[in-house]
C-alpha cells in the first residue's frame, strides 16, 4: 500500500461531520464508522487480507487500522463502513496527507470488502460514498496507492511522483493514483509530502 510533520505549519480544521448514512439495495448500508465498531472493522482488515495476501500481511494491515483508529487525530482521519444485516462486511479509511502547498489533500488506504461478499461492487459503492462525503467536507485531492485496474473503475488515474509526491518510496510506482475533487487538472505539486505518522512506515508502501 500505503504526526510528526516537520516543522511545516498544519491547518486545523473542524473534525469532519459524520456523513450521512445511505441504503443499498434491501439489506447494505454505508455510513461513516462508530468508534465502537473498531474491533470489528480490525478483524474485518485481518481476515480480508489474511485471506488474500497471507496470515502476515493481514496482521501487518490490521495492525495499521487499529493504529488510525487510536492514535490518529480526529480531523486526519475519515472511516466509512458497509453493513449488512448489522455486520460490517467493507470499510475504507482516508487519512490526511500535508503538502507544503496546503492542499486539502487525503489518501485512501487501505479498502477492505468481507471475501464472502467480494465481487459483488461493495467497494466501489463504498469508495464512491467516501469520496462523495470526501468532497463536502472540502477536500480537493485524493490520492491511492493500489490496483490500477480497480480504483479507476472510481475516478482515479495513474500519477508519476514527478505530479504528486510520495511520502515514502513506492514498491510499486505503477500503482501511484489520484483524481481531483474540484474538477481541476492535476498540477505538478512541489514540495515534499508527509503522511500521519501511522502510515509512515516504508513497509506500507
Amino acid at each position: 500500500m500505503p504526526g510528526v510533520h516537520n516543522g511545516i505549519k498544519k491547518r486545523r480544521q473542524k473534525a469532519a461531520a459524520p456523513y450521512a448514512e445511505r441504503s443499498i439495495g434491501d439489506n447494505m448500508k454505508l455510513s461513516t464508522y462508530n468508534p465502537n465498531n473498531a474491533d470489528e472493522i480490525e478483524q474485518l482488515f485481518i481476515k480480508t487480507f489474511s485471506d488474500s495476501e497471507g496470515q502476515s500481511e493481514g496482521e501487518v494491515i490490521g495492525h495499521l487500522v487499529r493504529d488510525f483508529m487510536d492514535s490518529t487525530d480526529v480531523n486526519d482521519l475519515h472511516c466509512f463502513i458497509a453493513t449488512e444485516d448489522e455486520q460490517i462486511i467493507g470499510s475504507i479509511f482516508f487519512t490526511r496527507m500535508i503538502f507544503e502547498s496546503d492542499i486539502n489533500t487525503f489518501i485512501l488506504s487501505p479498502v477492505a470488502t468481507h471475501t464472502d461478499h467480494q465481487g459483488k461492487g461493495v467497494g466501489q459503492k463504498l469508495i464512491n460514498f467516501g469520496l462523495n462525503a470526501s468532497k463536502e467536507n472540502k477536500v480537493e485531492l485524493a490520492i491511492t496507492y493500489g490496483d490500477p485496474n480497480f480504483y479507476s473503475k472510481v475516478g482515479f488515474s495513474v500519477i508519476t511522483e514527478q505530479v504528486v509526491p510520495a511520502p515514502q518510496k513506492l514498491e510499486q510506482p505503477e500503482g501511484w493514483l489520484a483524481q481531483s475533487l474540484v474538477g481541476d487538472e492535476i498540477e505538478p505539486i512541489a514540495g515534499k509530502l508527509h503522511c500521519v505518522e501511522a502510515l509512515n512506515k516504508s513497509e506500507l508502501w
